[in-house]
């Protein structure tokens, strides 16, 4: 085995286990949350879906890529490398899907009283659940052709247009059909980034504005720390920017995989590493970005007296 093909399974091994234990820690954090008869917010339905999509893209993908690098080649059969291309692309959509709601969601929240949104404001939250299992409907049937395209490279078929991934293969069935099923996937994705950058553009316009209003209270304050408005602003600018930082890298990986005839492993590799980088970095995010930092630590934080302001953010 070349020394490189250990360094990528070392990479590739360190993203997996990370991002697996960051998704376990918050996916506990919710459940150890509501088993203690706490009061969880609105967000946090959202978000323990979002550990979970993350949980099954990262091992789904994660795990398989670490054992192709490592060079377990063939040690996937035909329905095996089906199901896990599947479930890596229905967990990888309601990942984005998720992501979006919960900044539309505090859009919501937070916009002013005078606001067209505001009236949205008590519906919103009974519409959470509804929209999470639509989310993962939506994505389950969108990608049920997905198989079609993926093959074991112990399959017996002959095809002639195949790309080696590694431990898998994918198929074409004509440049029309590929091009037509991609435009659908990205129209999905592209209209959850959308919505993602409208809502997070909004809420930092609308702390912006508040921290003008409020600019006299916190010239009184000698503290040196940060208003709340600030801190909000920097969490929600570094989770988007992150999201759209990796999903543009991803996106244009993928685009070279399916140009490219005969991709190298260079390009293979680099395209399931930025596939995983979000869902591995996403649950550290979410853990900084929630503004009452004891709450991760205690229950009972749930019940102090804080602001309304902060504590719906």
């Amino acid at each position: 085995m070349a020394a490189s093909d250990v360094a990528i399974g070392i990479i590739f091994l360190s993203q997996t286990m990370v991002g697996i234990w960051g998704n376990f820690h918050l996916l506990c954090h919710f459940l150890f949350l509501y088993f203690t008869g706490c009061k969880l917010r609105s967000t946090d339905l959202i978000l323990t879906h979002l550990s979970v999509a993350n949980f099954l893209t990262l091992l789904c993908r994660g795990v398989t890529q670490t054992m192709a690098a490592f060079g377990l080649k063939d040690f996937l059969s035909d329905f095996g490398c089906k199901l896990l291309f599947y479930l890596h692309r229905v967990g990888r959509g309601v990942s984005i899907s998720s992501t979006c709601l919960l900044s539309v969601f505090q859009a919501i929240t937070i916009s002013p009283s005078i606001s067209r949104l505001a009236e949205l404001k008590v519906k919103a939250p009974k519409y959470i659940q509804s929209s999470i299992y639509l989310s993962w409907i939506l994505y389950m049937l969108t990608n049920v052709i997905f198989p079609l395209y993926v093959t074991g490279k112990w399959s017996n078929k002959n095809f002639t247009s195949q790309k080696d991934f590694g431990y898998c293969s994918s198929i074409s069935h004509g440049k029309t059909r590929d091009i037509l099923y991609a435009a659908l996937l990205s129209f999905l994705d592209v209209s959850c980034l959308g919505l993602m950058l409208w809502a997070s553009s909004f809420m930092v316009f609308i702390l912006y504005r508040h921290k003008k209003r409020v600019q006299h209270i916190h010239r009184t304050n000698a503290s040196p720390r940060s208003s709340p408005e600030s801190r909000a602003t920097k969490n929600i600018l570094l989770l988007v920017s992150t999201f759209v930082y990796f999903y543009i890298l991803s996106c244009m990986f993928q685009v070279c995989l399916s140009v490219i005839n005969n991709p190298n492993s260079f390009l293979v590799n680099s395209a399931a590493l930025f596939a995983g980088c979000f869902p591995a970095v996403s649950p550290f995010l979410l853990l900084r970005c929630d503004f009452s930092a004891s709450r991760l630590c205690f229950a009972w934080v749930r019940n102090r007296k804080t602001p309304d302001f902060i504590r719906k953010i």
